[in-house]
């Protein structure tokens, strides 16, 4: 199954479009597994083997199929639903993953849904997903009323609360496909199961479960919220569950609950209807557990006060020494790590300096601590860097970042004035910046007046400048890896400033690339080789600088950018722009200067150039600056990958990365040195 194909249904006209499997892996004949989109409102994926259920998906929740908690916040989906339920159709569709060449779908002739990517080259197909994946998955392994612990590492069965093993002998041998039974019958629907009760309350209640694959053969209600969904399942006595999920509504089971599976995290709320009787009985079992709970907390808690007691009088004589080895290790380590050219400031200065870091003198926030503005006793004002004990920045990024711009000097670079370190406290001073960073410039509509197209040209030539220093005429060969416009700062003349070089990385001799497992950075700004394998170098700052040039020009976020009615990443408007005007209708229209239509052009190419999706496309800074200051004939970009290059109004367009922070440093940040 190939990206655009899709799974659909037509209750109208009776129609159905499946995935079969081969026969075997090498007779491609139809197999016995068959995938289709069910007609139920919300729609799940079924497999089938046979004439029977193998594995569903659960119901399509907004983005994903709630039975597959690998389909968490985190998972790139490839999959669209789209339902009319008037009409009795859905599609389910299967985009092209992003950032890879290729994808597809395979069902296998086990039965197994894959879903396949790939890079090309030589790294091979790699599957980006599997079902099923456990036999809590395989359908109604554990019969009706029971409930599969997929949140265990070997999936075993239980009967749900009220319920007992329809056969005790067969369920303690592991056969459990007969299920359960309930232990107390409803009281309320003794003999009038598919009666309702005249809009009275009934004697039964609700037992809530919690990370729950929702049952099949469930129903979509009409009930608006979650409290009419719950009395509206207990007045009706066929109703024996319900759950209440967001982008759905309310769902109810008037059959026997089947294929239940919880979760160690993910999943629904499943409320199951009981006998007042089961309901009490729980809670007598809860009082007997919980007394016999709090007697044994007593004595245990006598016992740890009398040694919490001895060990505060041991502690408070060894807590100074243990912060003095503490600062102590820290100081060490930065003598070993030369960082000449770094003043060492008190603590008692910087606490003036700032007013005992003040709320007025903070500047702004991100993920690794908090941005003071200070003055020093002679006048001079300062920006103080106050890193957060628990933002996970710790002993490698403070060094890194010291180490690293004390040793670089250069004037489109911030400057590192010193460090304080005392006791747990870790300080990094810069010279301070009066126009804060080029966000809260570029993107608010007031402010963005102020810098029209030379001061835009100046700082775009401003940063090429300092990557310059950083990729090639600094001894070190810098690769920032964060670029983005809030970590540029603006000085008195609008002269850009690259900083926060917590993220950043040396490369030794002739070493062009380095490969991590911990990726950090702001996705939109990340190249693609970056973000989904780690791999960085000099090229991967060229692809952040190409989109921040885009950034300048038009004066909009990466993730923001839309025109007229259709939403579109800035990278695939500013290829449509440069493809059918040369790129002259991508500038800012706040910025009426017909005069430089020219120079817009040859940047927005520029910044094409920059964004290219292989790295090797990509031009180095060298080429750049050339470019930028000179009037050289530019090599014709290619069609960036994230851009549809068809206008069929029934065709996925396929959209860059959005701008979300990933393991950012960046958030709501106001001025980042």
């Amino acid at each position: 199954m190939l990206p655009l194909s899709s799974l659909m249904y037509s209750t109208l006209n009776n129609t159905r479009r499946v995935l079969t499997s081969w026969k075997t892996n090498t007779d491609p004949s139809p197999g016995e597994f068959v995938a289709e989109l069910t007609p139920q409102v919300p729609p799940q994926g079924l497999v089938w083997k046979g004439s029977s259920p193998y594995w569903r998906s659960g119901p399509w929740v907004d983005t994903r199929f709630s039975g597959i908690p690998e389909m968490d916040k985190t998972y790139v989906n490839p999959l669209t639903m789209v339902q009319d339920v008037v009409n009795g159709t859905g599609i389910l569709t299967f985009c092209a993953l992003r950032n890879f060449d290729v994808s597809y779908i395979k069902l296998t002739s086990d039965g197994s849904l894959d879903i396949h990517r790939s890079n090309g080259g030589t790294t091979g197909w790699i599957k980006h997903f599997e079902g099923p994946l456990s036999s809590c998955d395989l359908y109604g392994t554990c019969g009706p009323y029971g409930l599969c612990m997929r949140s265990i590492s070997a999936p075993t069965c239980k009967c749900l609360r009220g319920f007992v093993p329809k056969s005790d002998d067969e369920w303690n041998n592991g056969n459990w496909t007969r299920g359960c039974v309930r232990r107390t019958e409803l009281s309320s629907c003794q003999g009038n199961s598919a009666s309702t009760t005249q809009g009275k309350d009934t004697t039964d209640g609700f037992y809530r479960v919690a990370n729950i694959k929702p049952p099949d053969s469930y129903e979509l209600a009409s009930f608006g919220d979650a409290e009419q969904c719950h009395k509206g399942c207990l007045r009706n006595c066929s109703c024996l569950a319900f759950a209440y999920i967001n982008k759905i509504g309310c769902l109810v089971w008037n059959q026997e609950l089947l294929d239940t599976v919880q979760f160690s995290e993910e999943g629904e709320f499943l409320s199951i209807r009981l006998a007042r009787s089961e309901l009490a009985r729980g809670k007598r079992i809860k009082i007997i557990a919980v007394s016999a709970i709090s007697l044994c907390v007593f004595f245990i808690l006598v016992l740890a006060a009398f040694g919490c007691w001895r060990y505060r009088v041991k502690q408070n004589g060894e807590a100074r020494v243990a912060m003095d080895i503490s600062e102590d290790s820290w100081k060490n380590g930065l003598k070993s790590q030369d960082v000449s050219g770094s003043n060492f400031f008190e603590m008692h200065t910087i606490q003036a300096a700032t007013d005992n870091f003040s709320v007025s003198n903070k500047l702004g926030q991100g993920g690794f601590g908090t941005v003071y503005k200070g003055k020093l006793k002679d006048g001079k004002e300062i920006a103080i860097k106050r890193l957060s004990n628990s933002s996970g920045e710790g002993t490698e990024e403070f060094m890194n970042e010291l180490k690293l711009i004390s040793k670089l000097q250069h004037r489109n670079l911030v400057r590192l004035l010193g460090y304080c370190i005392e006791g747990e406290e870790k300080l990094l001073i810069y010279e301070f910046i009066m126009n804060k960073s080029l966000d809260t410039f570029l993107f608010d509509l007031k402010k963005k007046l102020e810098i029209d197209w030379p001061k835009r040209f100046n700082i775009i030539q401003g940063i090429a400048r300092g990557l310059l220093y950083l990729h090639r005429d600094s001894f070190l060969r810098v690769v920032h890896r964060d670029l983005k416009a809030s970590n540029i700062l603006l000085d008195e003349k609008m002269n850009p400033k690259i900083s926060d070089f917590g993220l950043a990385r040396m490369f030794q001799g002739t070493q062009n690339q380095d490969n991590t497992g911990r990726v950090f950075g702001t996705l939109g700004y990340m190249s693609p080789e970056y973000a989904w394998t780690g791999t960085y170098s000099e090229k991967s700052d060229i692809y952040s600088f190409g989109v921040l040039m885009l950034e300048i020009i038009s004066g909009k976020e990466i993730s923001s950018f839309s025109h007229g009615k259709e939403e579109k990443n800035l990278v695939a408007y500013a290829w449509e722009s440069w493809s059918e005007t040369g790129g002259v209708d991508l500038l800012d229209q706040d910025i009426d200067d017909s005069d430089s239509v020219e120079a817009v052009m040859r940047c927005v190419q520029i910044g094409l150039l920059c964004v290219q999706h292989q790295a090797m496309d990509r031009p180095n800074i060298k080429q750049v600056v050339s470019m930028l200051t000179s009037t050289m004939d530019l090599p014709k970009p290619k069609q960036p990958i994230f851009v549809s290059d068809t206008s069929d109004e029934d065709s996925v367009s396929l959209k860059s990365i959005d701008h979300k922070d990933m393991c950012s440093d960046d958030e709501n940040k106001q001025e980042s040195p």
